[in-house]
């Protein structure tokens, strides 16, 4: 993508204040844009690739482009759509979070491009002094106007002082790289806003703010790591290419448009599973490899649809003496949930659906799990 009017408009929900003069300033001169990504796990998902996608695509019109990682914001903790604090976090958690990250971005950042740059660099240098001079052009009402926290405070939770922090340091990004846009999700559209109204009072300058769409994660919900629904970057291509197929039929025009370069023409064409495969298939490829989405498109459709069992099933070892409710809670965390799959019919051994709690494993027998696991049981 190479055209200005498709970098505006494609995966962008908004342009503030103006989508004709960010494009007016992006004719006239190379612009400073930037995306800040909090390291808050050591794992980056699809959700993220959305927002690292776009400014990537600033990158190659020749923009100066920069990936933070917000090394210093996230001590504070972003409170953006957060029903309770975020935990406190340490520096070697920190260091421990982003040290594979430039390897999980570089599947679609070509860091030849783009630059990192960690917020800690300057936000842990900031003296008391300077933290008051940055507070003094926010208004503390203006903070606490944030849905999330007038609906704590309606409930009777607690708002902490360091939260409403937040997006003062985040602003504060944007007056020390002395950006002209920034990039984020519609969930920073606020943080981002205090930045701009910061650049504009502590810099005299003004400064754009691009969102782009959130994604659903695998049940439908906003992806996020604290839900556990997440398509992570660095997925076996068999997990990802299963993630995608065990979502909703509704989820897919979502994904072909946010994330693949397929054409809207073709998904008319297909039937929902047919489209689900091309999908999960095109996104294995993008983040794996051409040969790796063909295997794993293989591999489903051999396991899920043919009912065969996968080629490489893990092993696992246990006594020869284990009754299968035993077993299947030592997979599934509890034996009631392991009672409940039996009692659906969720479980089979060797291609036999058994129900039986008590029943004894055999060696080298395959256990079905629901409909995705399967393990092989190898004796002690």
């Amino acid at each position: 993508m190479s055209n200005i009017d498709e970098v505006l408009t494609k995966n962008v929900t908004q342009i503030l204040p103006d989508k004709e003069a960010l494009k007016v300033l992006m004719d006239s001169k190379k612009i400073r844009v930037y995306l800040g990504v909090d390291p808050t796990g050591t794992k980056l998902h699809l959700g993220h690739t959305i927002p690292i996608r776009k400014l990537q695509e600033f990158a190659d019109l020749g923009h100066e482009a920069i990936l933070v990682f917000g090394t210093g914001t996230v001590l504070t903790g972003d409170p953006s759509q957060r029903q309770e604090a975020r935990k406190k976090i340490t520096q070697k958690e920190i260091d421990e979070n982003i040290k594979s990250w430039k390897s999980q971005a570089s599947k679609i950042i070509d860091f030849n491009k783009v630059k990192i740059r960690k917020n800690g660099d300057w936000l842990l240098k900031l003296t008391v002094p300077e933290i008051i001079n940055i507070a003094s052009n926010i208004s503390a009402i203006q903070l606490f106007k944030r849905e999330m926290f007038r609906e704590r405070i309606k409930r009777g939770d607690t708002v902490w002082t360091h939260e409403t922090l937040y997006p003062l340091f985040q602003a504060y990004d944007s007056v020390a790289m002395d950006v002209d846009l920034e990039i984020g999700g519609t969930d920073q559209m606020f943080n981002m806003l205090i930045g701009r109204e910061l650049q504009k009072k502590m810099a005299d300058r003004e400064k754009f703010v691009l969102t782009t769409p959130l994604i659903s994660g695998t049940d439908g919900q906003p992806m996020s790591k604290s839900s556990g629904n997440c398509i992570w970057l660095d997925d076996t291509p068999k997990d990802m290419f299963g993630k995608i197929m065990s979502m909703a039929d509704t989820q897919i025009e979502e994904y072909w448009q946010m994330l693949t370069e397929l054409s809207k023409e073709e998904l008319k064409k297909l039937k929902p599973i047919d489209a689900k495969k091309k999908l999960a298939a095109e996104i294995v490829k993008i983040f794996h490899s051409e040969a790796e989405a063909k295997t794993a498109r293989e591999e489903f459709e051999r396991v899920f649809q043919k009912g065969k069992s996968p080629e490489d099933i893990p092993k696992i070892k246990i006594g020869d003496n284990i009754s299968i409710v035993d077993f299947i809670s030592t997979q599934v965390g509890s034996k009631s949930e392991a009672k409940r799959l039996l009692d659906q019919g969720a479980i089979e051994v060797d291609s036999i659906s058994v129900k039986e709690a008590q029943s004894k494993l055999k060696n080298n027998s395959t256990v079905r799990i629901g409909k995705k696991k399967f393990v092989r049981i190898v004796f002690k």
